[in-house]
């Protein structure tokens, strides 16, 4: 007897006329599969027939990617013809017979959605005596809303069973089938009732979550709909007015406001706030009244304000008109967890769509079962086709998803966080392949993705990744990373960059390549404001310690003293201030110049800074530098490390400006200090050019308007009120400028290096200080000391203290400090006095000549010096125009001829016909010096006649002083003086006064010649001289000198002897040499360029004796 199954034939008219003749075989169908039972008795009992099986064992895959037991009729034989029809409540009444209870609710379900409600099955399921246990009383339930009107507890027993199915299942995500469930641990024996007591209880619980929430959705749609429809009314009418603020937007807002003030610390506003919302409970979120997870916080939605978060897909299958939130369960994978509530919903509106679905043969297929959360639809309408078969059909699709990067091409995502976990996977991968110099294009996505990931260990990768990033990182490269190192810290805080930048840096502090510690050295400068002080103190600054005195390369040295000078601003463990100290003057001391200007621009301001802070720079940091420069003192005036001299002199001179602040900052008038708007700017050249920026004294006190208003009020204190309660002021007066001017006593007048640093210091000083300070405070301490006045000047006992090196640092540090007229004025004077001075007291010189050496530098001062030898030279006592004399041999390197030709010659050719025989002896060295700097054949001419007078005048022939005098000058000028002056008047006559000198009588007078001569030919001999003067000039006056020496001085004839030998060997070389060159010149001529040829031999063949000069070393 054929079978026929009663699912297959549909409720409806319609599709029974579509279908009037199906028949089904009575073997099990492999799409259904489910047996039916046996032929002849379609309605058999269960215990005649064979056990029962789910209707519809094959699990369909849903849209959510998990695998959804799903109930469907099975295939029943029917004796009888084909177009018998069973009835919907025999079907309803055989199910509730067999105890198919879950098959009989989703047929209820059905057909309540279709609107077609049974009886038989609307009694069962709402009759609680349907469902009690033996074991006790089930718990009441009350109803909820469904899809198709109310349902009773039974629904609700019947989810408990799916849910502690569930709740013994592996939870691997996917929802239980019908076949996977052990029902006979619902049996009605109480070894389980205690399980299955918990799981009610607990569904209990999550439903009652769910009816407030449901209770609250409802409440807030209410009350914004009512808002909103006055709103709009208000806006129509009035368009101009902006839309007011919501009531559940307001209590929203005023909860997060409360939470703010209470966590950063305002907890009196917190309370003033709540007491003026009195109608609010914030404590609890849920009594704002929205029914929505609470957001995360006033801080992160202001960091966040400028991102636009992705709006949701509202996606719908048209084909058969189903949203697709209900397809998608609205994604349990992920909220399941986040809402408990929802999964019970989620599940029960899941199975009845599947139901739906296959009611109406549409299969659904996650193309990715990696990540439920990311969901692609496949829909096939109405093909019989068994699902191994579509797989191994979708096969030849050429997608590739098992290998890494398949894998993550497939796998979409979905938000911020899912993101960060894709770049990070990712970029390990993509960095190896992006050329070199485009890499610095990858720093945002590392940094971004290494500030949001969640996983510590990525995180490490990723910033390993961007300190690697680029094998030797340029300048501009380094820029960028350290922009995004920085942009890291301000976001991540500083916990993190403690325990994720800092690590990195560590790491490549011994890199092999310099670039590498470079940014290692930028970094923790970059870094420091975004530190924990305690580690800004101890790890950074035993970092940039050891870079510092490890390093070989000067550019990071010089890195490594920037950053320390930024741990200076920023350091506040007062411990730390003799290690910062000692640092400044291990950087001082560093070989590389570059390293050393990082010091004075970057480090010592910022340490001045912070002594400044600690009351320690006048108190300690000065002193302790003038202490280390006396101690090199007592060494003894040969042994002055003017190495040392100078680091330290140097870092006082950058700490002057500070200093001043200081002064200003604690002056009686600084409380009376305020910026007016005609506050009058301050002059250009008020202050010294700072080094850099952080020693401008308007950069340390904070604007120039206020240093302008502090300034007035200075020089207005100075002038009229005093120092009176001025501590700071007084220091400086009473113990910095006797102590400095005590040391300048010190040292050795004849080191230019020591006069130059303590010049520049005072005059900074100074400068810095103002006039009044200078004219009222510093210049009368030098004068008390110098003791200048018209009584003493002619005192033949002299002053000692006008040969040290006071007098030249007062002249060049002090008053040159201000150039007007009567500045001028003073310093000509000064210099007048101190020349007759030491003049008529017979005293060294040495302190003059520094001052003109220091003061001859600068081109400004040429025509005020002349103008002080001029006075010398029209002074009326032979010992001062002596010493003018003498001093225009000082100041004739420096100026140019056009002076030299209208001031210095005429005085010097004065002095030359001066009475006095000592003062026209004088005048040689200033002629010597003017052959060899000056290029005019005029001045030449006039020199070389007056040097021809000294030398042929037969008044100067017995003048044993004047031949000294000549013969050290020739030695002396002679190598560096043009070499037609040399050949034609220094050699011959140096010949003549040679053989003179062999017929001398006076031994003593003949030694001293035959010894000055020796030191001349000794420099001759390194200069290039030609074959004729050489054989007729040189080589006789050695002889001659030899046959001096030979008897006065056995010790020089041996060198002479050597000296003599080499020349003559030179001339006869020089004679081959000239004979051989000729033939080579001639033969290298052939087949080239003759005239260039012959031009590029003569002038290797005419090379200059100047240039020969120091070439040589002399032999003795």
């Amino acid at each position: 007897m054929a079978s026929v199954n009663p699912f297959n034939l549909s409720d409806s008219e319609e599709e029974a006329e579509r279908r009037p003749n199906e028949s089904v075989d009575t073997q099990r169908s492999p799409s259904q599969g489910a047996p039916g039972p046996p032929p002849g008795n379609p309605f058999s009992s269960p215990a005649e027939a064979e056990p029962p099986t789910p209707l519809l064992s094959s699990n369909r895959t849903s849209p959510n990617g998990e695998g959804i037991s799903v109930s469907a009729p099975a295939t029943s034989a029917m004796a009888g013809s084909t177009e018998a029809r069973v009835s919907v409540d025999l079907i309803a009444a055989q199910l509730l017979r067999d105890q198919f209870i879950l098959t009989a609710l989703e047929f209820h379900t059905e057909l309540l959605e279709a609107g077609r409600e049974l009886p038989r099955l609307r009694d069962y399921f709402s009759n609680p005596g349907n469902f009690e246990r033996q074991g006790g009383t089930p718990p009441a339930k009350d109803q909820v809303l469904g899809p198709g009107g109310p349902l009773n507890s039974v629904f609700d027993d019947l989810i408990v069973i799916v849910l502690v199915s569930r709740s013994h299942s592996d939870r691997a995500g996917s929802i239980s089938t019908l076949d996977s469930l052990d029902f006979a641990r619902y049996s009605d024996d109480g070894n389980r009732e205690s399980d299955e007591r918990v799981a009610v209880l607990e569904f209990e619980l999550r439903k009652a979550k769910e009816t407030i929430q449901a209770l609250r959705a409802n409440l807030t749609q209410a009350a914004e709909s009512d808002v909103l429809s006055q709103e709009r009314k208000n806006l129509k009418s009035c368009p101009e007015i902006q839309e007011p603020i919501r009531q559940l937007e307001k209590r929203a807002l005023n909860f997060l406001v409360n939470e703010y003030l209470l966590k950063n610390g305002y907890k009196l506003s917190s309370i003033t706030f709540s007491d003026e919302n009195d109608d609010q409970d914030f404590e609890l979120w849920d009594d704002v009244g929205l029914n929505i997870p609470k957001p995360p916080g006033l801080l992160h939605l202001y960091r966040n304000c400028g991102n636009v978060p992705p709006s949701q897909r509202n996606m719908v299958d048209v084909s058969v008109a189903v949203d697709a939130s209900e397809l998608l369960g609205n994604c349990v994978a992920s909220e399941s967890s986040k809402k408990p509530g929802l999964s019970q919903q989620v599940s029960v509106k899941a199975r009845r769509t599947s139901v739906f679905l296959l009611h109406h043969n549409y299969s659904y297929y996650s193309l990715n079962d990696t990540d439920p959360t990311v969901i692609a639809l496949a829909v096939v309408f109405s093909r019989k086709l068994s699902p191994a078969f579509q797989q191994a059909l979708l096969s030849f699709c050429r997608m590739c998803s098992d290998s890494r990067l398949g894998a993550e091409v497939s796998r979409i995502a979905d938000s911020e966080e899912s993101v960060m976990l894709m770049l990070g996977r990712c970029l390990p991968h993509i960095v190896p392949n992006v050329l070199l110099a485009k890499r610095e294009e990858l720093i945002p996505l590392i940094l971004c993705t290494a500030c949001l990931h969640p996983e510590p260990k990525e995180r490490d990768q990723l910033l390993h990744i961007l300190f690697n990033l680029i094998k030797r990182p340029d300048d501009e490269q380094r820029q960028m990373i350290l922009t995004g190192c920085v942009a890291f810290a301000r976001h991540v805080g500083p916990t993190r960059v403690e325990a994720e930048l800092l690590p990195q840096c560590w790491e490549q502090i011994n890199h092999k390549y310099p670039e590498r510690r470079l940014l290692v050295a930028e970094s923790c400068g970059a870094l420091a404001p975004y530190l924990p002080k305690e580690i800004r103190s101890s790890l950074v600054l035993s970092m940039l310690q050891q870079m510092l005195a490890e390093d070989k390369a000067d550019m990071v040295r010089e890195a490594v003293v920037k950053s320390l000078g930024i741990i200076m601003g920023y350091i506040d463990d007062a411990d730390k201030y003799p290690q910062g100290f000692e640092l400044m003057l291990l950087s001082l001391g560093d070989p590389s110049e570059r390293v050393v200007n990082a010091v004075h621009q970057v480090f010592i301001p910022a340490f001045s800074a912070w002594s400044t802070e600690l009351g320690n720079l006048h108190v300690a940091l000065i002193p302790s530098l003038l202490t280390r420069i006396e101690k090199l003192l007592p060494q003894g005036e040969h042994g002055l490390d003017e190495h040392k001299l100078h680091i330290f002199l140097s870092a006082l001179q950058s700490l002057i400006p500070p200093l001043f602040a200081l002064v200003l900052q604690n002056a009686p008038f600084t409380s009376r200090a305020a910026v007016h708007a005609d506050t009058p700017a301050i002059e250009v050249t008020r202050f010294p050019r700072p080094a850099s920026p952080l020693q401008d004294i308007a950069t340390i006190i904070g604007s120039r308007e206020v240093l302008s208003v502090l300034l007035q009020l200075y020089d207005h204190q100075l002038e009229l009120e005093g120092t009176t309660g001025w501590d700071s002021l007084l220091w400086v007066v009473n113990q910095l400028l006797p102590q400095l001017i005590e040391i300048v006593g010190r040292i050795n007048v004849t080191s230019s290096t020591c006069v130059h640093e303590f010049s520049r210091f005072f005059w900074r000083l100074c400068r810095t200080f103002g006039k009044i300070f200078t004219n009222t405070k510093v210049k009368p301490q030098f004068q008390e000391i110098l003791r200048l006045s018209e009584e003493n000047v002619d005192a033949s006992a002299g002053n000692g203290i006008l040969t040290k090196a006071t007098v030249p640092i007062y002249a060049t540090g002090v008053l040159t400090c201000y150039n007007q007229e009567e500045d001028r004025k003073l310093l000509v004077g000064f210099l007048e006095d101190v020349m007759t001075t030491l003049s008529l007291s017979h005293a060294p010189l040495d302190s003059l000549k520094a001052s003109f050496v220091e003061l001859g530098a600068n081109p400004a001062y040429h025509e005020l010096l002349l103008t002080v030898l001029w006075y010398g030279v029209v002074h009326t006592s032979a010992l001062v125009r002596c010493t003018a004399a003498r001093m225009f041999e000082l100041l004739v390197k420096g100026v140019n001829e056009t002076l030299v030709a209208q001031r210095v010659v005429p005085a010097l050719i004065t002095l030359s016909s001066d009475p006095e025989i000592s003062v026209r002896i004088s005048t040689i060295p200033a002629f010597g010096t003017i052959m060899e700097t000056v290029t005019q054949k005029e001045l030449q001419e006039r020199v070389k006649m007056q040097l021809a007078s000294f030398l042929e005048d037969p008044q100067y022939q017995d003048q044993h002083s004047l031949h000294i005098e000549i013969i050290r000058t020739f030695g002396r000028v002679g190598p560096n003086a043009e070499p037609r002056f040399r050949d034609e008047f220094v050699l011959p006559h140096l010949h003549k006064l040679a053989l003179a000198n062999n017929s001398h009588a006076v031994e003593s007078k003949r030694i001293d010649i035959a010894t000055q001569l020796f030191e001349a030919y000794s420099a001759l001999s390194c200069c290039f001289i030609s074959e004729e003067v050489m054989v007729n000039h040189f080589l006789p006056g050695l002889r001659c000198l030899h046959a001096d020496m030979e008897q006065l001085s056995p010790e020089h004839e041996v060198i002479l002897s050597s000296m003599i030998k080499e020349c003559e060997i030179k001339v006869e070389n020089r004679g081959m040499s000239d004979a051989q060159g000729s033939i080579s010149i001639a033969s290298s001529l052939v087949g080239e360029d003759a005239k260039t040829k012959f031009l590029s031999k003569m002038g290797q063949l005419t090379t200059s004796g100047a240039m020969l000069a120091n070439v040589f070393q002399r032999k003795k």
